[in-house]
């Protein structure tokens, strides 16, 4: 195996994959490997409507060869650690690897034994989530199984990949006990402050919450669960509420698990305070090596982690780093764009699109508030289809 690239890329999801293949139709002759143990690549975005009966879980799986460009070196390996004084990346196994250019893309990593009981539960006893490949198809299960009582959605308040999942099934689950006669009640249990960060989007939220009569509680935290008994506890971590216990009962409980940059991140010197990758939040530059950039759900961006926000992050990416290497300014910008496809029903979406400052940056001559019958489609038929097609082939 050859031990030195000139471009090393830690990680082969979206981001990875994705500026590795931009980089490629610039200069075909660029040494480029990409580093990653997985097996398996997944579109992650078509697992809400997994769980809601709406997606076939085989059609967001591929082969993870199939989705490295022609020309870049694939190193079947996870990551163990970063040595950015010496260039080099250390493998499993071991081995080091040294690079002139490091682009680290290793996403986002989820804690699930950070909940007590989670994991023994995790599939069954009605506690289900749409945060895993495994796991998704089972929130189908309990979403068609429960005819009673209080089915209970979670999130948070740690930073999330797509913050908007936990809420898009939740109106699924909704739509569904309502469109049934279904007398389940619904309650949302979240860890943050408010419904959405963006007032534009809120306000139609927070009528879809009236319309399915959801029940909110903010500033929680899910810090147990009982699957055999059927009940969660969550505590307080509001002025108002901090350290106090509430035992819920539940029918059914959709889990979305906080998450972290991956442990190899947070225990290296490219971490900041928080643990995640340090990284200027327009240049994408690292802020302390040079040489280093990154992109995706690990990166210090305070933007949401979604596929959209990548897909603005990858080309400022490549430019500033084909301009590193020529010696140049890094003059390309990225300003926190992302994009959230909120699903509030069956065949019903309001697309949330957005800066770094929560203001609105729409790419259609209509109101992205509404509630939209085609925007649904879009995200169902459209999206996957350019995902597989056009993003991860660097073409967009």
């Amino acid at each position: 195996m050859k031990t030195h690239h000139a471009i090393l890329i830690v990680g082969g999801g979206n981001a990875g994959i994705s500026i590795a293949s931009q980089l490629l139709r610039k200069d075909a002759s660029l040494d480029i490997a990409i580093v990653d143990g997985a097996k398996k690549h997944y579109y992650q975005p078509a697992w809400t409507l997994v769980g809601g009966g709406e997606f076939d879980i085989q059609d967001t799986e591929r082969e993870e060869a199939s989705v490295i460009p022609s020309g870049a070196t694939w190193v079947q390996q996870m990551v163990s650690g970063f040595k950015p004084d010496e260039n080099k990346i250390t493998l499993a196994d071991g081995t080091d690897l040294s690079y002139d250019y490091l682009i680290a893309a290793p996403g986002i990593q989820l804690n699930w034994t950070d909940i007590k009981g989670l994991p023994e539960t995790l599939g069954k006893n009605g506690v289900c989530s749409n945060y895993s490949f495994k796991t998704a198809p089972y929130t189908w299960e309990c979403i068609q199984q429960t005819k009673k009582g209080k089915a209970i959605f979670t999130t948070p308040h740690t930073p999330i990949k797509c913050g908007g999942a936990p809420q898009k099934i939740m109106y699924l689950a909704a739509d569904y006990f309502r469109k049934n006669k279904i007398k389940t009640h619904v309650e949302f249990w979240s860890g943050g402050t408010r419904v959405f960060g963006v007032e534009k989007y809120e306000l139609t939220l927070k009528k879809v919450i009236e319309r399915y009569g959801i029940n909110t509680q903010f500033f929680v935290k899910l810090d147990e669960v009982d699957g055999p008994n059927k009940k969660a506890k969550f505590m307080g971590i509001g002025e108002a509420n901090k350290d106090k216990e509430y035992w819920v009962e539940f029918d059914m409980l959709h889990v979305t698990p906080p998450q972290s940059a991956p442990d190899f991140v947070k225990n290296s010197p490219l971490a900041n305070a928080a643990g995640w990758l340090d990284v200027d939040k327009h240049t994408l530059q690292h802020t302390k090596y040079p040489n280093i950039f990154g992109a995706g759900d690990a990166a210090s961006l305070p933007a949401s982690r979604t596929g959209a926000a990548i897909r603005k992050q990858a080309p400022v990416v490549v430019d500033n780093l084909i301009a590193a290497m020529q010696g140049k300014l890094l003059t390309t910008k990225y300003h926190g764009y992302s994009s959230c496809p909120i699903i509030t029903g069956y065949d019903k979406l309001v697309l949330a699109e957005f800066d770094y400052d929560n203001q609105p940056v729409e790419t259609f001559p209509f109101d992205q508030s509404k509630e939209r019958w085609s925007m649904y489609q879009m995200k169902k038929y459209m999206l996957p289809y350019l995902y597989w097609n056009q993003i991860l082939t660097g073409k967009m």
